[in-house]
C-alpha cells in the first residue's frame, strides 16, 4: 500500500498537498483498491467555494459510485481534465496523473484536522 509521508490524509481516504494557499486533492491508494476500476469521475464544483467535508464531487466504480468529500474549506480553482477521458489515471496513478481538484486554501488551520501518514496507516491497518 502506498502511502507517500509528504502528504495529509483524511478519514474519508482523500489525500492532500499543500503548496503555498493551494491544495491538491485525490484519493488515496487504499480508497482506490476498495472501490475497483474507477469508469467515471464527476466533478461539478469548479468555482464554488465549498466548506471542509462539503461532497465536492463523486467517482464512480464499476460496483458502486462514492462521495468525494473536501478536506479543507475554499475556493475550487482546477479540476484535473485528463480524468475525464482516462478516469483510470485514478487507479493507476492516485497520487499523481490520478489528482482530481486543486483548492485555494481559505483557512490555512483546516490542516490540523489532517491526518499524517502514519496516523492514516494506522487507520487502514497497513
Amino acid at each position: 500500500m502506498n502511502i507517500p509521508a509528504d502528504l495529509l490524509y483524511t478519514k474519508d481516504h482523500e489525500w492532500v498537498r499543500i503548496e503555498g494557499d493551494i491544495a491538491t486533492v485525490g484519493i488515496t491508494d487504499f480508497a482506490q483498491s476498495e472501490l475497483g476500476d474507477i469508469v467515471f469521475v464527476e466533478i461539478e464544483t469548479y468555482g464554488q467555494s465549498l466548506q471542509r467535508e462539503a461532497v465536492f464531487g463523486s467517482v464512480e466504480a464499476v460496483k458502486t459510485v462514492s462521495d468525494l468529500y473536501l478536506p479543507v474549506s475554499g475556493e475550487i480553482v482546477e479540476v484535473n481534465e485528463k480524468i475525464n477521458s482516462n478516469p483510470e489515471l485514478v487507479n493507476s496513478d492516485p497520487y499523481g496523473e490520478g489528482w482530481m481538484i486543486k483548492v485555494k486554501l481559505s483557512d490555512p488551520s483546516d490542516r490540523s484536522g489532517l491526518l499524517s501518514a502514519s496516523e492514516y496507516q494506522q487507520l487502514i491497518g497497513a
